[in-house]
């Protein structure tokens, strides 16, 4: 008889379920990208910062600032342009515009948005500097944080944190510079004088900077934004991307062994296996492995590749912007070939064109009035004991103008006796008159009575036209009588 053992303990050994990422050291690289990156750094961050102060004048009684989000208006100014709550199509426009550019710069050169553009990327280049500045390069930051703690090393690491502090600080002050009069909030945050609302946004703000720009860094590229997924599937094979030229760098080997394979008349690869254009990526990605989702394409790599090149005597561009078309055409002998304009890029191209030409046009024709009407659902009319047939409506008139107006509400095809405008007086011809306050909006309740005798249709047009008192200025919105 066999007997059967039951083992009761696991005796594999404790794998952990999550290997940390290893901490990434970017090495400091000079080069034709780097100065890109840092005027792209400079520009967008002056403009972050600045942007609050510039003011912008609009007249009386109107906010000064050039751009200016007023929560409290329910308002947004950009420069000259002033964008109503009714008008959030305007805002639709903006995010069409966005995506599709975003789109067509995927389409011509990979993720140049994520190399140079992104906020994660600026903030963590800045970070980067600071830290570069204060603890020294990779081998050094490398040597210290694997070295006993001393009194100069936390000397260094707090006057690190603090520095990074301060800019997420004066990051996250800027962010609420937007929302109100920025000469006037800075005033009232140095005196505590400010809304609470205005601290808690700065504490967000900052402890998210800091945290995303000073820790998380690479990480954020890697598993939180989902930009890299989606850009997978828009790129197609003629879309520049950073890239490896293994046509010309393979097989590689090291310096001296290449001078030898070509003193003996082989032809190595110019790649000598440094490892600088690992050492200098902020995501600590080895281009040569191939496309990864891990690279933000900011050119760093050939920037520090092309100084080695120099160094040993060789072309530059070892590692560059390419397709990967191009590759497999050298590899066969062909010459190289771009197609900047294919059917994905004349798409996003003639979508941002129709767009912008629309919004264009909404804005070239807007008016300093306007009026929309809304029907009541229940009931959709009321008839009356002597017989007669009402319908209630709700006018909006939106006056755009930094003084109150007084406007004449005028029903086509209506006797003015029958259109009344509760809380509002009659004028001369008998049409109801309203006043609507400097840049308001005022929400009017119509009621439209048509006698019973006349029978009135089931349906019938009903137009409604204000008309400034002053100057004749006017706007119209349409609807329906409806009756039994």
């Amino acid at each position: 008889m066999t007997t059967v053992q039951l083992q009761t303990q696991d005796d594999s050994p404790d794998l952990p379920l999550y290997v940390s990422a290893p901490k990434v050291y970017p090495q400091r690289v000079h080069g034709v990208y780097r100065r890109i990156k840092w005027a792209l750094l400079i520009v967008t961050l002056g403009i972050y910062y600045l942007l609050p102060f510039v003011r912008w004048n609009r007249g009386p009684n109107e906010p000064s600032q050039a751009v200016l989000v007023d929560l409290a208006h329910r308002k947004f100014y950009f420069f000259f342009i002033e964008i109503w709550p009714q008008e959030v199509y305007y805002l639709t426009g903006l995010l069409i515009l966005a995506a599709m550019t975003l789109f067509l710069m995927n389409a011509l050169a990979g993720r140049v948005w994520c190399g140079y553009l992104c906020p994660q990327t600026i903030w963590t280049d800045l970070f980067l500097a600071t830290e570069r500045l204060i603890e020294g390069d990779r081998r050094e930051r490398m040597l210290k944080d694997a070295g006993p703690w001393t009194l100069a090393r936390v000397r260094e690491k707090t006057l690190k944190h603090f520095t990074w502090l301060m800019i997420a600080w004066w990051t996250g002050g800027a962010w609420v510079n937007y929302f109100a009069d920025a000469p006037t909030l800075v005033h009232d945050l140095a005196t505590f004088q400010a809304p609470v609302v205005s601290y808690v946004w700065i504490g967000i703000l900052t402890f998210t900077t800091y945290v995303l720009a000073g820790f998380m860094r690479e990480q954020v590229c890697l598993y939180m934004c989902p930009w890299p997924r989606i850009q997978a599937a828009l790129t197609d094979e003629y879309a520049l991307n950073v890239m490896y030229r293994l046509d010309r760098g393979e097989p590689r080997t090291s310096f001296k062994k290449s001078l030898a394979l070509r003193a003996k008349g082989e032809h190595p690869g110019d790649c000598i296996d440094c490892s600088q254009c690992v050492a200098v990526c902020p995501t600590g990605v080895d281009i040569r492995q191939g496309a990864n989702l891990g690279c933000i394409q900011c050119g760093l790599c050939i920037d520090a590749c092309d100084s080695i090149m120099e160094k040993i005597g060789r072309p530059p561009r070892l590692i560059a912007y390419d397709t990967d078309v191009n590759v497999a055409r050298r590899v066969a002998g062909k010459a190289n070939i771009f197609k900047p304009i294919r059917s994905r890029t004349v798409l996003y191209g003639t979508i941002i064109a129709l767009v912008g030409a629309v919004m264009l046009l909404a804005l070239a024709n807007r008016t300093n009035l306007s009026v929309s009407a809304m029907h009541d659902r229940n009931p959709m009319f009321v008839k009356t004991a002597d017989g007669s047939i009402r319908n209630a409506l709700t006018l909006h008139i939106v006056n755009r103008k930094p003084m109150a107006r007084r406007f004449a509400i005028e029903a086509a095809g209506f006797d003015p006796a029958h259109v009344e405008a509760v809380g509002a007086t009659k004028g001369a011809d008998g049409w109801p008159v309203v006043e609507v306050g400097p840049d308001q909006i005022r929400e009017l309740r119509m009621l439209v009575t048509v006698p019973g005798a006349t029978h009135p249709p089931p349906k019938q047009d009903l137009a409604f036209t204000v008309v400034d008192v002053a100057s004749g200025e006017k706007a119209m919105t349409t609807d329906n009588f409806i009756a039994p």
